[in-house]
């Protein structure tokens, strides 16, 4: 929805929501929370969080026990040791003591150390494009191997989205055994349904076996088809992120991206996540509409229309993943920076990982550009972790 200078964010549970703060009012003491807690809230117990982050641990310092097992300390019952009984007293020094040792330990230092939220993966059941099949034990694999702590897998229901279908119902089933590191979503293809009601019943059992958002939305029709306007509509109903894929064949738009602009105005209670070529070229004045299915090079002349549109809507995120988006921030490192500094609420980290061995630079953003550590953590992971239903 458009933004007024009234407007607040809503902190959610557990402070996972985006928290907008000057660079001199962020400390590593302030962040709300660290990654030990991080997957402690979610539910990953700590011999995952060893192998997912070895990075974070890497340095040698202890993280600390599970704070979730029962101690001496958090005990309602006095602890008795051979033939002396801790008194109510010394509980609560110990108490004292324990919580400054874990508040010293949780602060975080380094980027590395944040959680890690992947907005946009893929598993594939077969062999496409010369590539090989990518299972969800793959894909928490390498997750594992590049710290990673939890991703969005996203389905591809449309038969032109990729040369390998991979539906949402085969998807849920999949991620289900990796429930506290993969976030699946789901997607219905609008040419595919008979009225909102049929529409309604699929989408209510996908979110009954767990799904989290809509997406990959990667169909040929423009944007503001009216054969979207259900399932936009439904979104909104259901609290349902729409992360969607724009370039010229999948949700086409103009340059200037005005009918973007419009399915925003019209949908305020629906998150959209933008990906892709239609959306990154933009981050560029200079834009013409083959530019809108392929990734410019060079210099940036002065800012593009996502700029103006991520300031004017709140509703309105922006996927770094594929060589699009790293494109856009790294073609030319002034604005990228720039644009970093000054959305850093309204952009998630994803790599769109689809097949074995495939590379992704966007693990060099945390070395090339220089942002405090409030603004890595809602890159990293609190943005989308406020997107989900």
């Amino acid at each position: 929805m458009p933004r007024t200078s009234s407007s607040t964010d809503d902190s959610s549970v557990c402070n996972t929501a985006p928290v907008k703060l000057d660079a001199a009012d962020s400390t590593s003491s302030e962040l709300a929370t660290s990654r030990r807690q991080y997957l402690a809230i979610t539910g990953v117990g700590l011999s995952t969080i060893t192998v997912g982050c070895a990075s974070t641990e890497s340095n040698g310092s202890s993280r600390g026990s599970d704070p979730t097992e029962p101690t001496d300390e958090t005990s309602d019952s006095p602890v008795t040791t051979e033939n002396t009984t801790e008194t109510e007293d010394d509980r609560e020094g110990d108490n004292d003591d324990t919580g400054a040792d874990d508040d010293n330990e949780d602060e975080i230092e380094s980027t590395d150390e944040l959680p890690l939220f992947d907005a946009h993966t893929h598993i594939i059941p077969t062999e496409a494009r010369g590539q090989d099949p990518l299972s969800a034990s793959e894909l928490v694999g390498w997750m594992d191997g590049n710290g990673i702590d939890r991703a969005v897998v996203l389905p591809f229901d449309f038969p032109e989205s990729y040369p390998v279908q991979a539906p949402s119902s085969w998807v849920l089933e999949e991620v289900n055994a990796y429930p506290d590191r993969l976030v699946p979503f789901c997607s219905v293809d609008p040419r595919d349904i008979d009225g909102e009601g049929a529409a309604s019943e699929r989408l209510e059992d996908f979110i009954d076996r767990g799904a989290r958002g809509f997406g990959e939305l990667k169909v040929e029709m423009t944007i503001d088809d009216d054969r979207l306007e259900t399932l936009y509509e439904l979104c909104a109903t259901y609290e349902l992120p729409v992360l969607f894929h724009t370039d010229q064949q999948s949700l086409r738009d103009e340059v200037g991206l005005p009918k973007l602009e419009g399915v925003l105005t019209s949908y305020p209670e629906v998150n959209f996540v933008a990906h892709a070529h239609g959306w990154w070229s933009h981050i560029d004045a200079d834009v013409e509409q083959g530019d809108l299915g392929r990734i410019p090079e060079g210099p940036i002349e002065s800012r593009g229309r996502i700029w103006e549109l991520l300031a004017e809507y709140d509703n309105i995120y922006g996927d770094i993943s594929t060589l699009a988006g790293w494109n856009a921030l790294t073609r030319d490192h002034g604005y990228g920076q720039e644009l970093l500094e000054s959305h850093h609420d309204q952009i998630v980290f994803g790599s769109d990982y689809l097949y074995p061995g495939q590379g992704i630079p966007h693990f060099d953003l945390f070395e090339q550009f220089e942002l405090d550590l409030n603004a890595w953590a809602n890159i990293r992971y609190r943005n989308l972790e406020s997107l989900l239903r």
